[in-house]
């Protein structure tokens, strides 16, 4: 599935091989254009006499995994849902192989993105409505989850060394720019967190409804029609098992999250919680364990710290930094928040027949 489909182009890069392209009935590839792909990826929007085409390439592809993610794309596209189905080669294969590199075609989609901010009340309800009807149909199409139940937790201690050890390469006050002291305090901000907050971890072993998810569910692999509906989820190269409360609660953060102090627009993230429920209901402690672990983890993540502020590679995709500082201070106000569209539906909690760890 490909990871994005937009107009930025990359001038850097090259066309797309012809020889793969002639393994599909689209006509002679016309005008190309290389797209935004992240590192070591490329892939290109190709226009044919046949319409327009998002070709993507694999330089290592895992031919198991991306078959399987074929599949599932391919079921959910025909149930009717807003995910793009690879499209089959004459002999029927939708992995194309040349000179070791995996090639997948897919019809271009149109749409814009949007920000999870930019969008209603309402529609941060269908949004969530939408994740929930594709964790339904995840559970359908695919066979029961087989997992340990053993989640692991990052360390504290871990995480404060990796911290002292980022501090290190900070230039002290008297040699250093704005820009250093403004990383020396997000560094000892986070150092004083991870102290604070050292007893507050998240147990390895926890009860929680588990299957297939997105993997990836934000706004930039989104894309909406003119009316403000979703045309096209984008982005399953994440497709794995996992707890289904952990993806609805990772994705109401990226979506949600201002990138100054204010920091998560609780209305919108419960808008949201509300809408998975009506497609998928789980209950409120699940998303309370999946928020706490949530917390956690980006509190225990010093990758972003590393790329905002010394330049490391990396996306920093967890978010903007200062959210953790935020989240810490509002962390019983945020297991509250997520969970309340639960609390009027509590009494009609009941066992739905879904995988549990535990």
């Amino acid at each position: 599935m490909p990871t994005s489909q937009s107009a930025d182009t990359a001038p850097a890069d090259t066309g797309p091989p012809t020889r793969p392209l002639r393994r599909w009935d689209i006509g002679a590839p016309g005008e190309t254009s290389p797209l935004e792909a992240g590192p070591g990826r490329r892939c290109w929007r190709v226009g044919t006499s046949a319409g327009t085409f998002f070709l993507r390439e694999y330089a290592e592809p895992d031919r198991r995994r991306l078959l399987f993610q074929h599949t599932v794309t391919t079921a959910l596209d025909a149930a009717g849902l807003p995910v793009l189905a690879p499209m089959p080669a004459r002999g029927g294969r939708t992995l194309v192989t040349a000179a070791g590199h995996g090639y997948v075609l897919y019809p271009w989609v149109g749409g814009r993105r949007r920000g999870g901010l930019e969008l209603t009340f309402g529609q941060c309800e269908a949004l969530g409505e939408l994740l929930g009807r594709l964790h339904a149909a995840l559970d359908e199409l695919t066979a029961p989850v087989q997992q340990s139940m053993l989640v692991p937790t990052p360390r504290a201690a871990d995480a404060s060394a990796a911290v002292a050890e980022m501090l290190r390469d900070v230039p002290g006050d008297a040699g250093g720019t704005d820009f250093d002291a403004l990383t020396g305090r997000r560094l000892r901000e986070r150092r004083a967190l991870l102290t604070e907050f050292a007893g507050h971890q998240p147990p390895d072993i926890e009860v929680s409804t588990v299957g297939y998810l997105h993997g990836a569910f934000h706004a930039g692999h989104l894309r909406y029609g003119g009316a403000g509906n979703v045309t096209a989820v984008l982005g399953w190269d994440g497709l794995a098992a996992g707890p289904i409360a952990g993806e609805v609660v990772r994705s109401a953060a990226r979506l949600f999250a201002c990138e100054d102090e204010r920091g998560l627009d609780l209305d919108r993230v419960q808008a949201f919680v509300r809408g998975h429920r009506s497609a998928y209901p789980l209950d409120a402690g699940q998303i309370q364990a999946a928020v706490h672990r949530e917390w956690w983890e980006r509190l225990c993540d010093v990758a972003p710290l590393r790329h905002r502020y010394l330049g490391a590679d990396g996306t920093g995709g967890r978010g903007p930094a200062p959210l953790v500082a935020w989240w810490s201070a509002h962390l019983d106000r945020t297991l509250d928040a997520f969970a309340a569209p639960y609390a009027a539906a509590h009494a009609d909690a009941h066992d739905d027949g879904h995988a549990h760890y535990g």
